[in-house]
């Protein structure tokens, strides 16, 4: 097993360690029992990090908010449109991490890093504010999705949506319900979607590989059986699809890409899922970002190996959605 201090990690990252060791005491309910209070002190203290260690919304971009009806009740959305962009654009319906109980598209890490990515690749985003366990386990973030994705279709003038190019993507555990939705549109119908965009993945609902074993304490996978638990519910998963690795048939899936961390204990589940999907001839791309943590992606104003990331990012995404227009200072060379 591998500690965090046996890893020759970057001084912005370690600067990124020190400091969220510093405030994590102070944030009241940060170890709380209750998902509800442990979800809002994870809030704040991702509020208090992303301001120093992310860089901000840049020019370019109109951010705003929609609502739409969701299977129960009305659902928000921020929408993230380059300004050079005009009529119906390529675009991804974007879900965000937070360990499947916490996690919100109001965050200053969720604005920043979609804003500046809609800007780099030329593809609208659109965050979804997705129900979130134990209130609403498993499939609630998926018929959510799902309901977007229609009303993205469905009113597609709305939104200026090319619904010929519409996709869907997530960190975290948002990149786990986007593989499921994938999987649940594949199997049940739906809108047809272009791309599956699957960053720092969960891909199983189990410890999976190597860097599970290797990265079992003090990287993230601490509680996750405890976290598996609050997403498939109290009567357990209602079908296979919330964990996209073990389902049997992985044929006729859209074109994914699956970016991981290379210490990230969710790294095996990635790589395991590339593996299995090029295996049924979906067509995959597999980034391991040298250096990483599953949280520092997002350390952009702090760490060049982040903005490396995230420039990568932007730039499978143009080429994914068939941008002519993508933003030249980062997607060049």
């Amino acid at each position: 097993m591998t500690a965090i201090s046996d890893i020759a990690l970057d001084p912005g990252i370690r600067r990124w360690i020190a400091r969220l060791e510093e405030l994590s005491p102070g944030i009241p309910g940060i170890a709380s029992t209750d998902p509800s209070v442990r979800r809002e002190a994870a809030r704040r203290l991702s509020d208090l990090l992303a301001v120093d260690f992310t860089l901000p919304v840049p020019d370019g971009v109109t951010v705003d908010d929609f609502e739409i009806e969701g299977p129960a009740g009305v659902l928000r959305m921020r929408r993230y449109r380059p300004d050079a962009g005009a009529g119906r654009m390529p675009t991804q319906l974007w879900l965000h991490g937070g360990g499947f109980y916490a996690g919100t598209i109001d965050e200053i890490l969720n604005d920043r890093l979609c804003a500046r990515r809609a800007l780099e690749s030329g593809v609208q985003l659109l965050s979804l504010e997705y129900r979130l366990a134990p209130e609403h386990p498993y499939p609630a973030p998926v018929l959510d999705a799902v309901a977007a994705l229609e009303a993205l279709v469905g009113e597609a003038g709305r939104f200026g949506v090319d619904p010929e190019r519409l996709g869907i993507g997530g960190n975290s555990a948002g990149a786990a319900i986007a593989a499921s939705t994938a999987l649940r549109l594949r199997d049940l119908g739906g809108p047809r979607i272009v791309h599956v965009d699957l960053e720092v993945p969960p891909l199983a609902m189990h410890r999976v590989g190597r860097s599970a074993e290797d990265y079992a304490i003090g990287f993230g996978l601490d509680q996750l059986e405890a976290i598996v638990a609050m997403y498939a519910g109290p009567e357990g998963a209602a079908d296979a699809r919330i964990s996209p690795l073990d389902v049997e048939d992985l044929l006729d899936l859209p074109p994914t890409l699956i970016m991981a961390g290379e210490h990230d204990p969710l790294r095996d589940s990635g790589v395991l899922y590339a593996e299995r999907l090029r295996a049924a001839d979906v067509p995959v791309e597999l980034f391991i970002g040298a250096g990483h943590l599953h949280g520092t992606p997002g350390l952009t104003a702090a760490f060049e190996g982040a903005r490396e990331w995230q420039e990568l990012h932007a730039r499978h995404l143009a080429s994914a959605y068939s941008v002519p227009h993508a933003h030249p200072a980062r997607l060049a060379g």
